[in-house]
């Protein structure tokens, strides 16, 4: 069944073609066009379309469906294009005419758009509920390891002492900036699409704000071209921000894969949570950290697919928009495990103590020094001389007994402030 059916069979290898794997990533937002359905009949009642028996004929059906699809009973078969199809049909045969007249006032083009939007919002939400429950993880981390010390390097060099309560609060102030970009992106879909129809609206005198407060969106999209226009915008605009997330994750992940290896051994994990290797019994690698690291790197990419799909097309519809559901909906979904199994993994770090004895660690407070001798009364310049000069005579000794003293006090002030920042 197709909603354009005209009474002719079309090409078997032009409809595979159009058609691809639509049926399959459609059934992530089956239960997005039941509730738009939905929301569209009861508007259709109050502006006397359909009879008030007609709207509770419809209801009944529709939650039925909307159950089947929860229960993971719900099928989209081969005969049918699309999940629009497939609920039309379901209603046609159970009601008849009445399944038939639930596609009034509508498009394609819309019912697209509002089950799409729909789906954003919803994962929107979940991404951003998953986030603050790693960044509560990391707070947690922070403050258990506030005062173990963590070498910090610039350029790949020892460069100055850290600790790895800073390490990951630090990860955890950064989220704040992807959840901000996140929500941003929450108040672009967060608009009603429904009723701007193929994109030119429609004759019947519908009642858009209705369908916007049944469906909970916090206002609607006025502009009928522009609701079309949305199109693609929207993806554009979401892969954006998961791309910016992954950056944090992916960095993060790195950061983790190279302090575990024997080069750095700042931290290791649980046997339970690495791999081996095939011909080497010593080896445990950091494979989950990896693969977080390269489905991250993937996520970046999407925008620019989203771009190069969209970019220049007039307005109105163009099949290029089927393109784009697949790959934004897959991020959603990497993403969302992503997040879940780095706060799962991360919990069981195992912190080791670092050995300020090895010598590639004796120019670690050479600005602790300086700092000491400025406290001392020498000026920064010259006490910057003083210790460089020490460097270069290999005479230089760090001061144990003062070191890193910045760290906690820097750790204290920091630590409720970033709690205090996240969004709500």
């Amino acid at each position: 069944m197709k909603l354009w059916d005209k009474g002719y069979s079309i090409d078997k290898k032009i409809e595979q073609f159009t058609v691809g794997n639509d049926r399959e990533i459609d059934m992530h937002i089956a239960k997005y066009d039941v509730q738009a359905s939905l929301a569209h009949a009861i508007m259709l009642e109050s502006i006397e379309i359909i009879t008030t028996e007609e709207l509770e004929q419809l209801k009944i059906e529709l939650n039925k469906l909307l159950n089947q699809i929860q229960q993971g009973d719900f099928v989209i078969e081969d005969q049918f294009e699309d999940v629009h199809s497939k609920i039309e049909f379901e209603l046609t045969k159970q009601l008849g005419v009445v399944g038939k007249k639930i596609h009034t006032a509508r498009s394609r083009n819309d019912q697209v758009l509002v089950a799409l939007q729909l789906y954003y919002k919803e994962n929107l939400d979940v991404v951003n509920a998953k986030i603050k429950t790693l960044f509560n993880t990391l707070l947690t981390l922070a403050e258990t390891h506030k005062n173990s010390l963590l070498p910090g390097y610039t350029h790949l060099q020892v460069a100055m002492p850290s600790s790895f309560g800073l390490w990951f609060s630090a990860y955890a102030e950064v989220l704040i900036d992807d959840v901000h970009v996140l929500q941003a992106v929450s108040k672009i879909v967060d608009q009603n699409p429904l009723g701007s129809a193929a994109g030119y609206g429609s004759s019947f005198p519908i009642d858009r704000k209705k369908t916007t407060k049944e469906l909970h969106f916090s206002t609607l999209k006025y502009n009928v071209v522009a609701a079309q226009l949305s199109r693609g915008k929207n993806e554009r605009a979401i892969a954006n921000a998961l791309g910016g997330l992954c950056n944090t994750l992916g960095r993060f992940a790195m950061d983790i894969c190279l302090y575990m290896s024997q080069n750095f051994e700042f931290i290791t994990f649980p046997d339970i949570l690495t791999t081996g290797s095939s011909i080497m019994p010593h080896k445990k690698n950091p494979d989950v950290f990896e693969l977080i690291r390269g489905k991250c790197n993937k996520i970046q990419a999407l925008h620019a697919e989203m771009l190069l799909v969209t970019n220049n097309l007039p307005s109105g519809y163009h099949r290029d928009f089927q393109l784009l559901k697949e790959n934004i909906i897959n991020a959603f979904v990497d993403v969302k495990d992503i997040l879940d199994i780095f706060n799962y993994a991360i919990q069981q770090v195992i912190v080791k103590d670092i050995d300020l004895n090895d010598e590639k660690y004796q120019y670690l407070f050479t600005v602790d020094s300086i700092n000491n001798l400025v406290i001392e009364g020498q000026s920064f310049r010259d006490a910057y001389q003083t210790v460089s000069g020490q460097i270069q005579a290999e005479t230089y000794k760090p001061d144990f007994g003062k070191k890193h003293s910045h760290i906690g006090s820097m750790h204290n002030l920091c630590l409720n402030e970033i709690e205090r920042k996240f969004p709500k």
